[in-house]
């Protein structure tokens, strides 16, 4: 078992209510936990890892009276000292059965693969059951145990100590859209994250034949980090979006990585979906900068709620401010005792695993996890305590549950590739004199996988100099609704087709909506250079409000640059009114129209034929704007021409994020009646290195003359 890091509990703390079921009658025991009662008879098997804190925690409660611990099994015997004098200890569990110590409950804290085995001999032998973490490693050995315990009329609690939190309660209710006593609600929920991101060394997967692995000896293991170190972050958003069994769950994508030389995950994105359509998002690694606590995010309509669940503390955060709260938490151990005798419902029963064995079941089967190249790790310390570090693993993590993305669809450089929904926009040059040094490339993404409050729709990234420099981003944690390269507008007749929130006139502010469409691509057409979407925008209600033509073509120029011609030509199919935040009152925030994200570079640099400088070319008019800068990769340069039909002002932020867009309704709607079309055409060229201002009208004067 991996250490865990758990709250202690209150002593004397009363017993949780709970909401539920046993697996076996109530108070199969026939026992009450006072102290003028016997003390429950415990046995323990497995002392070492996180049997120790096992052992501590029955010393705690035999001090009070509760428990008597009988017998102890380790193949390696505990320490001289650590045991009464009192305690058996077998080397086994069979033998320890085999003696006459009567325990009413066996805690079973053993390596992952031997839980299914010892939890059956346990129910057989007719005691109660403290199983750790995971249940089991497969959901074939979870069905037989779930039958085992019905038949044997036993008890079987799981040891996700985080599931004891008196914190559930109160995030319960947030995620059903009312507000704690302890904390202020959030709206309606839109779904929940988990992040964790640990450290762990080469001594960690060396610590046991074990550890890491998938399988041993041909018997299931799973210790990944969603099934062992990090398996709470699961557990415990599954608890709160109300997830127990398997059927509450409609899908579970799997996005498995390992750093590390072992066979399984240290590094996985879990995505799952309950019948309830609420996205639930985990991502875990333990190649972090640094170990964090971590914690599960409620993502609601008015704000958030973040449950740091090692320490019960929940930190709720609106647009009021921020209130924070420390709640207290059962111990499992004293609740199971507590159910024996009194029938208090089990705070882990077996059965509220079976949402949490969906997901385990879905890494056993899934694809071994993909190694990330050397290149893309950087190890920290030497000899055995070195440990694998994935650069800029935090933000990768925020982007991946901000956007309920995997690590592919984030289209990171050491992830898979997406197998669906991009390709590259042109086709390969296989003219034999084509000019080899261009190697400008730019990948379509239809968009339709999206989150429904992104807006899907089709958009351009990555995309690239001819020496390969990415100047695109998508995804990024600050906005994750910001898709490449693209067309969007975030008003057409109430409909958002920008994503996130909109803003409203009649609010005064930005308000979190369902009001988001979607552009599907109806058909593309294809030529080596040239490429033609036809797109259907559909509102909100699913109805089509416009239909686009969107053209992209590609002109080689030199060895260090190329145009990319974006033409779009929006016809109405009913009246349609286009706007924008300024188009609704929002001063300086007319984006939406053509847009452009670009990754976060040093040194960047925004200037027009005009003006320089963020504050002065926001909402300037000018022929062209550019944007210089260092990326990763290297200097480039981009040169946004206004679009030929309109002198619409550009849109431009570098201080807070890096974007360009050229603005359709700065600060009024446009009104197009049924029929009626309006087209837009962008030019912008791409440059390795710097161009300057000559060299930048030279490219500009060569299309307008």
């Amino acid at each position: 078992m991996d250490t865990k890091s758990v709250s202690s509990p209150t002593p004397n703390r009363p017993a949780s209510t709970g909401t539920a079921a046993s697996t076996g009658p109530a108070g199969a025991a026939g026992r009450a936990t006072g102290p003028a009662t016997p003390p429950a008879r415990i046995a323990l098997v497995g002392v070492h890892g996180f049997g120790t804190h096992h052992l501590r925690n029955l010393e705690r409660l035999s001090s009070q009276g509760l428990v008597d611990l009988v017998a102890v099994a380790d193949p390696n015997p505990p320490a001289p000292g650590a045991l009464p004098a009192t305690t058996a200890v077998h080397a086994n569990l069979d033998e320890l059965l085999a003696g006459e110590h009567r325990p009413d409950v066996i805690i079973v804290a053993t390596p992952i693969q031997t839980h299914a085995p010892l939890a059956l001999s346990v129910l057989a032998s007719q005691a109660d059951l403290y199983l750790e973490k995971p249940p089991v490693a497969s959901m074939s050995d979870f069905l037989r145990l779930q039958e085992a315990a019905a038949k044997a009329g036993r008890s079987v609690q799981i040891g996700f100590q985080s599931l004891g939190s008196h914190a559930l309660a109160a995030l319960e209710k947030l995620a059903g859209g009312d507000a704690a006593e302890e904390l202020p609600g959030i709206g309606t929920l839109k779904g929940i994250s988990a992040t964790g991101r640990w450290v762990r060394d080469r001594a960690y997967y060396k610590r046991s034949r074990w550890a890491g692995k998938r399988s041993l000896d041909g018997v299931d293991v799973v210790d990944g980090v969603a099934t062992n170190p990090l398996a709470h972050a699961i557990a415990t958003a599954l608890r709160i979006a109300g997830a127990r069994e398997a059927a509450d769950l409609v899908s579970v994508d799997t996005d498995l990585y390992r750093a590390n030389d072992i066979e399984a995950d240290d590094t996985s994105v879990i995505r799952m979906r309950t019948i309830n359509g609420l996205p639930i998002t985990c991502a875990l690694t333990l190649c972090a900068t640094e170990s964090v606590e971590p914690y599960v995010t409620l993502h609601g309509t008015e704000g958030t709620a973040i449950f740091h669940y090692t320490e019960d503390r929940v930190t709720v955060r609106t647009e009021a401010g921020e209130t924070a709260h420390t709640f207290g938490r059962d111990d499992l151990t004293e609740n199971l005792l507590q159910h024996l005798s009194h029938g208090t419902p089990l705070l882990s029963p077996l059965d509220h695993s079976g949402a949490f064995m969906k997901v385990v079941e879905a890494i056993r089967t899934a694809e071994a996890p993909a190694l990330i190249p050397t290149e893309c790790v950087n190890w920290v310390g030497t000899g055995e305590q070195a440990h694998a570090v994935i650069p800029n693993i935090e933000d990768i993590l925020e982007r991946a549950t901000r956007a309920h993305a995997t690590f592919s669809e984030l289209g990171l450089p050491w992830a898979l590739p997406v197998t669906a929904g991009a390709e590259a926009l042109f086709s390969p040059d296989v003219d034999a004199n084509a000019d080899a040094s261009n190697n400008s490339a730019a990948v379509l993404r239809s968009g339709s996988t999206l989150e429904p409050d992104l807006s899907p729709r089709p958009y351009l990234h990555p995309v690239t100099t001819q020496a390969g420099v990415v100047v695109t981003d998508h995804l990024p944690s600050d906005h994750v609704w910001h898709l490449g390269a693209g067309f969007a507008l975030q008003d057409v007749n109430g409909s958002n087709f920008w994503g996130g929130r909109s803003y409203r006139r009649t609010t005064g502010r930005y308000v979190d909506l369902k009001d988001h469409g979607r552009i599907e691509t109806a058909s593309i057409s294809r030529e080596k250079d040239h490429t033609t979407l036809d797109l259907s925008w559909l509102a909100a209600d699913g109805e089509l409000v416009l239909k686009e033509s969107r053209s992209l073509s590609r002109t080689p120029l030199d060895a260090r640059t190329w145009r990319l011609d974006i033409q779009t030509r929006l016809t109405a199919v009913v009246d349609v009114s286009l706007g924008s935040p300024g188009s609704h009152g929002a001063a300086g925030s007319g984006y939406g129209g053509f847009f452009w994200r670009l990754p976060v570079c040093t040194a960047p640099r925004v200037f027009s034929s005009t003006a320089e400088g963020e504050p002065s070319v926001h909402g300037s008019v000018a022929p062209w704007l550019a944007w210089t800068g260092e990326f990763d990769g290297g200097p480039a340069t981009l040169v946004f021409g206004a679009p030929l039909e309109s002198a619409d002002p550009w849109f431009v932020r570098c201080s807070g994020y890096p974007a360009v867009g050229s603005a359709l309704a700065w600060d009024t709607a446009v009104e197009l009646a049924a029929g009626d079309s309006i087209t837009r055409t962008n030019t912008v060229w791409i440059s390795d290195g710097t161009l300057d201002a000559a060299e930048i009208e030279d490219l500009v004067g060569s299309v307008r003359m």
